[in-house]
């Protein structure tokens, strides 16, 4: 199993500066670099102080001059915020610069307050049809002189201008949880990505399950990568597994609440949550995120993980985004790079 680091740059209130943050970014992306880690994984999103990174292939880039080894992937792009050819020509300028280290995360999107500023009237389900057009018509465009008529786009004969270094393109992963989004992924030859969040192992099994299912009902096709993503922290001891797993759960806490779209908004920042509202959300209390997480001293970790290599997942990311302070992400991070990572040869 392979291990990657998932990494936005994010903030619960306006404490730190963007410029801050990024530096930060920066600094815990090296790490992983100079750690052996697989990759790198950021994502997309719009107008939220929540998550940082309206174009995931800006960071990349920059990446790419920055480190030496990781790959470097979108994890992930909306598929319905992008155009065909928009994004065939920016994933392979992104390869060109990282000298063929990128990998491609798509998914649908999640947040219905992203849905309403770039594309209203959308929900999960039209956001899921435009990813499934989406997908293939890329991959005919790096091809070249390809011409599309579909539900969502139209455009007559096109080939990507520059063609990506990997052929026939970079790997392509799909964000995946019901089983037909595996299906998708498996019968297009892409890898798959799995986020549990924090509902623990039964979900975890559960995926794995969806996946191989996908697998078994495409045997003509060679069985793609899967990643599980999950927040993960190394503690240094046990008073600090508790503190990592009440700032878990005050993360989860704005996580459920942006979700939900409910809270007033002002300057990118959602509403502050008070103690008695997080305390009352008993799914997501920091005994939840202790029990259902990899939250605890290395061994504890590697304990955990070993389960999930013996599941069958390839990669393992390590969702380092919290809330907490940069000093603890990045003691947790060489934790994990120093005594984690070596339990698995």
């Amino acid at each position: 199993m392979k291990f990657s680091l998932f990494v936005h740059m994010e903030r619960l209130n306006a404490s730190q500066t963007h410029e801050q943050l990024y530096d930060e970014f920066i600094q815990l992306c090296e790490i992983a670099d100079r750690g052996g880690m697989h990759a790198i994984w950021t994502g997309e999103h719009h107008a939220m102080d929540f998550t940082i990174a309206p174009n995931p292939f800006i960071n990349l880039a920059d990446l790419a001059r920055r480190t030496q080894n990781v790959r470097l992937g979108t994890g992930t792009v909306i598929a319905p915020f992008w155009h065909p050819i928009k994004l065939a020509g920016e994933v392979a300028m992104t390869d060109i610069i990282s000298g063929g280290r990128l990998d491609v995360g798509i998914a649908r999107g999640a947040y219905g307050f992203e849905y309403e500023r770039l594309l209203p009237g959308l929900d999960a389900w039209g956001a899921g049809q435009r990813m499934r057009e989406l997908i293939p018509a890329v991959k005919g465009i790096w091809a070249g002189d390809y011409a599309h008529q579909g539900e969502f786009w139209q455009f007559p004969s096109t080939t990507s201008a520059p063609k990506p270094i990997q052929q026939p393109h970079p790997p392509i992963w799909v964000a995946a949880r019901d089983p037909n989004s595996h299906e998708f992924a498996v019968s297009n030859g892409c890898n798959v990505q799995v986020t549990p969040l924090w509902n623990g192992d039964l979900e975890i099994e559960a995926l794995m399950g969806r996946f191989n299912t996908a697998c078994e009902k495409a045997p003509g096709q060679t069985r793609p990568k899967i990643m599980l993503l999950l927040h993960t922290y190394v503690a240094a001891d046990a008073s600090d597994v508790e503190t990592a797993s009440r700032e878990v759960s005050v993360y989860y806490n704005y996580f459920s609440a942006w979700f939900k779209n409910e809270k007033p908004i002002q300057q990118g920042l959602i509403e502050r949550l008070s103690d008695e509202e997080m305390a009352a959300n008993a799914t997501l209390s920091p005994e939840v995120m202790r029990r259902n997480l990899p939250i605890g001293t290395a061994d504890e970790v590697v304990v955990r993980l070993k389960a999930y290599e013996a599941l069958g997942y390839d990669e393992y990311s390590l969702w380092i985004d919290t809330g907490m302070s940069f000093e603890r992400k990045k003691a947790s991070l060489e934790r994990f790079i120093a005594h984690v990572m070596p339990a698995f040869g």
